[in-house]
């Protein structure tokens, strides 16, 4: 038996070994070790991230299991920046509040590295083992502040659920590997290359699907969602919202297209529905909610419909509009999310979107970036958010998806009603008092997301050419 290569694996190798140290030193140091273990995971983020920027071309190892290629490394890329911005967002917030563990570091690289294992798994058991490496990291940290009830409640949820899903994704597992014989994508794909792919396989791939729309909180398998946003700590809520999601999109997108080419027209329907009632429940559902965190969590039910519209089109353009769309979607979100941790009075979070009113007379500041992530969310042109819909919707066109793709535009204009309604209270609505200065750690995020917001707006060709160029490793 050879011995696998090691260099695609690098980046995933060096977080792994960085964890265990990170684990030896709190165990020696205690409490007093979180600043260090912070540092360090930022430090091991960023060294994760020059090797996943360093690879080039399409390599595969543990026996196909693996595959280090374009598509992967773009969207290791955002998950690498959405959990780097998680540490930033939670450093001082946690601590003030009192829940800050030196466990918390080490859980978020813990969960990266499935993360990241996701994005290259290339056969049905690597994709589980990052799954459930992400998972238990993801249960714990929505629990995290433990002495909240709320908190304790969410990390119940999410884990029930969790298990519910990851049964529901064996189990299909379980049906291909019987009716293809292998759990390798490629090989699942050459035994279903007829377009004939057999009842049992389709009721394999429902499973599957099953499963991978809980993790992207598509509907029906959205229901954890608002509770876990609204009952998890605000900087865990940010972290869920971001590099997770980008993970689960990332396997669901490499599982559709690598595994079952040959399927399209049974995948494609599912994806459809999916993506369809995705859109309409996230733009209804949000417009009576008065807490910001679960108008978030419906808005991220929302967008993942509107991302996998891209999905459903099952070509390259379609792809891209995927990459576009979550790259785009990363940076509002952590927009999004450091505004809302910067609402404190009196030292204690607020979180009621009624408290934003007036918020253009006390901070200025904060009422224009806010604002700008609510119209890029609502995809109002020329903002970012207009170029990720685009993309999608142009490529459902192209796959003659018309009916998907006006769906989608009408579901844009209802949900434009309670972004707008945002910036309504914020610049229209009487004044409330100030809120306190904010930590430098989410400033600078609301800074960065705001700046490749706008930039993006602007010229969003080297985002288009990129992702153009990532997606085309998957076909």
């Amino acid at each position: 038996m050879s011995v696998p290569a090691l260099g695609p694996a690098l980046p995933e190798i060096i977080l792994a070994i960085g964890a265990i140290a990170m684990v030896l030193f709190g165990a020696i140091r205690g409490e007093r070790s979180t600043r260090e273990l912070e540092g360090a995971a930022l430090a091991l983020f960023a060294l994760a991230l020059v090797l996943v920027l360093s690879g080039e071309g399409r390599a595969v190892t543990f026996n196909e299991g693996f595959i280090a290629d374009g598509f992967g490394r773009f969207m290791k890329v955002l998950t690498l920046l959405g959990a780097a911005a998680a540490i930033l967002l939670s450093s001082d917030s946690l601590r003030r509040d009192g829940s800050m563990r030196f466990e918390f570091p080490i859980l978020i690289v813990l969960s990266t590295i499935g993360m990241m294992m996701m994005i290259s798994a290339g056969d049905l058991i690597s994709l589980y083992v990052g799954l459930e490496l992400q998972s238990l990291a993801l249960y714990v940290v929505a629990a995290f502040d433990r002495d909240n009830p709320k908190s304790t409640e969410a990390g119940l949820k999410y884990f029930v659920l969790g298990a519910l899903s990851s049964g529901m994704l064996l189990y299909g597992a379980s049906l291909v590997y019987g009716f293809t014989g292998t759990v390798n994508y490629a090989g699942i794909a050459a035994a279903v290359q007829g377009g004939n792919p057999g009842l049992g396989l389709i009721f394999g791939i429902v499973f599957i699907a099953a499963g991978l729309a809980f993790k992207i909180s598509a509907v029906p398998f959205h229901m954890w969602t608002p509770d876990v946003y609204e009952g998890a700590p605000t900087p865990v809520a940010a972290f869920f919202a971001a590099a997770p999601k980008m993970a689960a999109m990332a396997m669901t997108v490499r599982v559709f297209v690598g595994a079952f080419p040959g399927a399209l027209h049974d995948w494609q329907q599912i994806v459809i529905f999916i993506s369809i009632a995705s859109m309409a429940l996230g733009a209804f559902a949000a417009i009576g909610q008065t807490n910001i965190k679960r108008l978030l969590a419906y808005s991220s039910i929302a967008n993942m419909g509107y991302a996998l519209v891209g999905l459903a089109a099952g070509t390259a353009a379609g792809v891209q509009g995927v990459m576009i769309y979550m790259a785009i979607y990363l940076a509002t979100t952590l927009g999004a999310f450091a505004c809302v941790l910067l609402m404190r009075r009196d030292g204690r979070p607020v979180e009621e979107i009624g408290e934003l009113a007036g918020l253009s007379r006390t901070n200025p500041w904060m009422a224009f970036a806010l604002s700008m992530m609510m119209f890029s969310l609502a995809g109002i042109p020329p903002l970012a958010g207009f170029w990720a819909k685009f993309y999608v919707f142009l490529a459902a066109i192209d796959a003659k998806l018309y009916a998907l793709a006006v769906i989608g535009v009408v579901t844009s204009v209802v949900g434009a009603y309670y972004y707008l309604r945002l910036v309504k209270i914020i610049y229209f609505d009487e004044p409330k008092l100030a809120f306190e200065r904010g930590d430098l750690g989410v400033r600078a995020v609301l800074l960065v997301s705001a700046g490749f917001v706008l930039v993006l707006s602007l010229v969003p060709a080297p985002l288009v050419n990129s992702a153009a160029a990532a997606a085309k490793s998957l076909f």
